[in-house]
């Protein structure tokens, strides 16, 4: 457990790990290129390990001994067949993009993970690799992991994504595209869930020699054959991880720059700043630095989170101390991350005393100026890294607040105590 000490006059430069949805991006088409690649400044975290053990599994070879430069020697789309299970974790990223390296394998492939992981949905996926000849199933029948891939290649041609919550399935259907027996066509049924991390993905596969065609009102995505190239790829900072920070800004009335997130950014989580300088925040930038001061007092907003739902507990956390309510629409997929986060905010904001209201895509949260109505609490984090960091904003504010399952945080900020401690203190 860990107790935050509030703070005031927070005035500081953070520099953040990079980004964890472009590190896994870059590995998959790093592992899948032709010819040798370099990341630089990675994000090393237990999510990104899990990957890594994963391709080193199916032949690829990796080092990362230099924790800032990651070598990876790519096997121009060839897949050895693991010697034992795929162990994941509750890595929902990595199982997604996994599950089709795998198909392009020749034999049996058996991805599990943990206990949440076997809860997260996964049949829309299953779904489109059938409609590739992939034959795959669930080991429980229930459209969730463990699951069994008897893998021969992508057929390619047309096939059609089910309607689903996450915009991971069409990701890791396109990372693979490329390396299918004829030219692919994706059909995506329904709305594309948080439609900036699938352009992230187009970015990255174009960044390795892969162009995609793609009518995303349509939800038509075509990908012709070829193979990605070996190169140096340098990871942007986490907007994810850096959220905390501008939130402390917010809270606090401080001023805090994250020093290595671009402007304009890939990471459609940097759209929270534009929300907060709608709460009444400064926002400046420079350079690759980017800065929010804090107001004197922050008012209540209404924001379609849709396409940045990680930052969406961030928002939370800062509209308890907001005048006025704060109304967080389209966040239904937060119910089938790490853990069911919409539940898990509602919970916690109310055990320090917000008045919150939760609906079933939705969350509106009743602010009182200065967080006035709030108290100290013993914070449950689920087991979740996002829980955990968004709530030790609040304890900057509000005397009292204690995180328990703080190592929770390894999954994507290793060492997020030891950042967030520049702010508020030795822990």
């Amino acid at each position: 457990m860990i107790q935050i000490i509030p703070v005031s006059g927070i005035n500081t430069a953070i520099e953040v790990p990079g980004s964890k949805s472009l590190t896994q991006r870059a590995l998959i088409a790093a592992a899948l290129a032709k010819g040798k690649s370099t990341l630089t400044a990675p994000l090393a975290s237990e999510d990104t390990s899990y990957t890594i053990a994963a391709l080193r599994a199916m032949g690829i070879d990796i080092d990362d001994r230099d924790g800032n430069e990651w070598r990876i020697q790519g096997g121009g789309g060839l897949i050895r067949v693991p010697a034992g299970d795929i162990d994941l974790g509750n890595n929902g990223t990595a199982t997604r993009f996994l599950t089709s390296v795998a198909a392009l394998g020749h034999g049996r492939f058996h991805i599990t993970g943990d206990r949440r992981m076997a809860e997260r949905p996964i049949a829309p996926l299953m779904k489109a690799l059938q409609g590739w000849g992939v034959r795959i199933t669930s080991d429980a029948d229930n459209g969730c992991p463990p699951l069994t891939i008897e893998a021969d290649g992508l057929t390619g041609g047309r096939t059609v994504l089910p309607a689903g919550k996450s915009s991971q399935y069409l990701s890791s259907l396109l990372l693979v595209a490329p390396y299918a027996a004829k030219p692919a066509e994706l059909e995506v049924q329904g709305d594309i869930l948080s439609q900036p991390y699938v352009l992230m993905t187009i970015a990255v596969m174009a960044d390795f020699g892969i162009m995609v065609e793609a009518a995303p009102s349509l939800g038509i995505f075509r990908v012709s054959q070829g193979v990605y190239t070996g190169r140096e790829y340098r990871i942007e900072g986490d907007a994810s991880g850096a959220s905390y920070f501008w939130a402390a800004a917010a809270v606090t009335g401080g001023r805090v720059t994250v020093t290595n997130i671009p402007v304009p950014s890939m990471q459609g989580d940097i759209g929270l700043v534009p929300l907060l300088a709608r709460m009444g925040c400064q926002v400046h930038q420079a350079g690759t630095g980017l800065t929010v001061q804090g107001p004197e007092q922050l008012q209540g907003i209404e924001a379609d989170m849709g396409n940045m739902p990680d930052v969406a507990p961030t928002l939370a956390v800062v509209a308890a101390f907001a005048e006025g309510p704060t109304v967080i629409n389209n966040i239904a997929h937060l119910r089938i991350k790490e853990c069911d986060r919409i539940r898990a905010m509602v919970t916690e904001l109310r055990k320090m005393g917000a008045e919150v209201e939760e609906e079933p895509d939705r969350m509106i949260i009743h602010g009182r100026a200065g967080g006035s109505n709030l108290h100290g609490a013993e914070i449950e984090t689920y087991h979740d890294h996002r829980i955990a960091m968004c709530f030790a904003v609040a304890g900057l504010r509000v005397p009292g607040v204690k995180i328990t399952g703080e190592e929770c945080v390894a999954k994507s900020f290793p060492d997020f105590w030891e950042r967030f401690s520049q702010l508020w203190g030795e822990k």
